[in-house]
């Protein structure tokens, strides 16, 4: 059947039903409306070149970004949640987790990995908001611990990358001892002399702010990422007032002495090394720029 629209003249020809879209995921959209191809975008470690803007990725891309040739061994990887209060809202929690570990690939919010970075050996554990907005529920923070208690077991530093809407109401007071039971771990952690880097990135809040992403030898984070507890609506809302211009962003905690600095994500990998390097009382390492 021909199709029956078609001008020859301007080189048209082709079947409504033969056209394509566009794929989808060849062009990325930043909120301040800068678009770019979705290849360029992976090659400046997820940055939006003309803004600047630090778009919000998993544990599969910092991992690329702070592991060297982007190879480790993953801790506990097969630990998945279970459902020790029968939750329901409008949904049961074990069909959420079951969907969510279908969507994502994941059996959690966390991972936790060890590897060489600038060929130093670290222990990293990273969250994942795409896996029920990174909430941290008792899997979260038993990963967290094991991966310390590792890192204590090879005398290694530890790094502890958030990205969370908080505590997971499905698990209730379960998910609020991990507060603790994280905070307890990297006492211990401290009681070794091994170092720690707390990099907070969009968006750290809730429990997760109230326990282990504060409690870093460093505080650190990305570009315009979103910290604090409760969120500012809530917190609007909540005082019934104005909030300061760019409250809860990275840059107002820096200065009100919340971080210790904020860096871009290319730089992110030199940083933390130069930063071990001097608290461990290393050999000077080069420790060269990443290119985008």
């Amino acid at each position: 059947m021909s199709a029956w629209f078609k001008r020859k003249e301007k080189g048209i020809q082709t079947a409504t039903e033969e056209k394509k879209d566009t794929p989808k995921g060849l062009w990325y959209k930043s909120p301040t409306g800068k678009i770019v191809e979705s290849e360029v975008l992976a090659k400046n470690f997820y940055v939006s070149p003309e803004d600047d803007y630090h778009v919000r990725i998993g544990s599969k891309e910092y991992f690329e970004i702070l592991f060297d040739d982007n190879k480790f061994k993953e801790l506990d990887e097969k630990l998945s949640s279970k459902d020790p209060l029968k939750f329901e809202d409008t949904k049961k929690y074990v069909d959420r987790l079951k969907a969510a570990e279908k969507k994502t690939g994941l059996h959690d919010a966390v991972r936790t990995a060890i590897g060489k970075s600038n060929g130093s050996d670290i222990v990293i554990a990273c969250m994942d908001f795409s896996f029920i907005g990174g909430s941290m529920g008792s899997v979260v923070g038993e990963k967290i611990a094991r991966a310390i208690d590792f890192a204590i077991k090879k005398k290694v530093p530890f790094m502890m990358i958030s990205k969370s809407g908080g505590a997971r109401m499905m698990e209730a007071a379960l998910s609020l001892m991990q507060l603790a039971k994280t905070s307890v771990k990297l006492a211990q952690l401290a009681e070794a002399g091994l170092p720690y880097i707390s990099l907070c990135t969009d968006p750290t809040t809730g429990g997760t702010t109230a326990s282990y992403a504060m409690l870093g030898d460093i505080n650190i984070s990305e570009p315009g990422a979103l910290i604090g507890f409760a969120g500012p609506r809530i917190v609007k809302d909540t005082t019934g007032k104005d909030l300061p211009e760019g409250f809860q962003s990275a840059e107002f905690l820096k200065e009100h002495g919340f971080l210790d600095f904020i860096t871009h994500r290319r730089d992110l990998k030199q940083k933390i090394n130069l930063y071990l390097d001097l608290i461990q009382n290393n050999p000077v390492r080069k420790h060269k720029p990443m290119s985008a």
